[in-house]
């Protein structure tokens, strides 16, 4: 296991990518041990795979629902990248990866996605009118602008912000990174907080990250989600509001303003373009209540 991490810091992959994967296959390994006495990879056989994703199946959450497929298949893919690394230091066979595959997701439209009524709805529940409301706007102002994720957001740098050129150097999955451009109101925002807010909620003079708590450290993405939470319960919205909302809300305003994919794809750092299609369908979608709507034949019109 020792070994399987330290090849996945060699990749770059994130604190987070690393901890659910350790998470994942610990549970497999309790799992086969408990199931079938399996302790060692060479007693590791391809029906222990197939019984380990029935199990998978049929397991219930808390809630007494079962796992979703996206979620079964991250479990697929953490114990994937670990039994490659089983053959590949050639203790496990290589046909064990052919004897389970990931499992079918259905095509959903995004969830979870805010008009831009409900935007301005939500900022507005936001008291500028101290330090903390001003980041807090900031923030949020921020990740509707650019389609950040969260993490993305949380871990800028002062340094990271160039204001005269309104764009964000911004570092993704993989450690890669990528140039952000930065909306006219999410800019001025930025500025004032960095200006007015941003030195009086330091205390450490090398401290470099942009967002601050109230002990003057980076801001984390526990306290950051409960004042979300706090404001979208203020403003009375319907939907389930999550820091993810933001970057659906922004990909889906570019799409349906007839933003080049390819540079939506860009924007938001993704590797290629099948996560857009989902957006595409969505605004197809609109298409079919605008001509419901519009069209003569569609009036009830015989």
């Amino acid at each position: 296991m020792i070994a399987h991490l330290d090849h996945g810091r060699s990749l770059n992959l994130s604190v987070h990518t690393l901890r659910s994967r350790e998470y994942h296959v610990r549970a497999f390994l309790d799992w086969l041990e408990a199931a079938h006495g399996v302790r060692t990879a060479d007693r590791l056989r391809g029906t222990h795979l197939e019984g380990w994703l029935k199990h998978l199946t049929a397991h219930r959450t808390t809630r007494g629902l079962p796992l979703k497929p996206k979620s079964i298949n991250k479990q697929i893919e953490s114990l994937r990248s670990f039994l490659k690394g089983l053959v590949a230091h050639g203790v496990a066979p290589r046909p064990l990866l052919e004897s389970f595959d990931y499992v079918k997701e259905p095509r959903l439209l995004p969830t979870s996605v805010l008009n831009h009524a409900q935007v301005k709805k939500l900022m507005a529940r936001i008291d500028t009118s101290n330090a903390e409301g001003i980041r807090d706007r900031t923030m949020l102002e921020l990740l509707y602008s650019t389609g950040l994720r969260v993490a993305e957001l949380l871990g800028l740098d002062v340094a990271d912000v160039d204001l005269a050129n309104a764009t964000a150097i911004v570092t993704g999955k993989g450690k890669k990174q990528r140039v952000v451009p930065i909306g006219r109101t999410a800019l001025r925002l930025a500025e004032s907080y960095l200006k007015a807010v941003r030195p009086f909620l330091v205390r450490d003079p090398g401290e470099r990250a942009l967002f601050l708590d109230r002990f003057g450290k980076r801001m984390p993405y526990a306290t950051f989600l409960r004042r979300l939470h706090h404001y979208s319960q203020r403003a009375g919205l319907e939907v389930n509001v999550t820091p993810h909302t933001f970057r659906r809300s922004c990909t889906t305003e570019l799409i349906r303003g007839g933003a080049n994919l390819y540079h939506v794809k860009e924007l938001l750092g993704h590797e290629t373009l099948e996560t857009l299609k989902h957006y595409t369908k969505l605004t197809i979608a609109d298409l079919k209540k605008t001509h419901e709507k519009c069209h003569p034949r569609e009036k009830g019109e015989a």
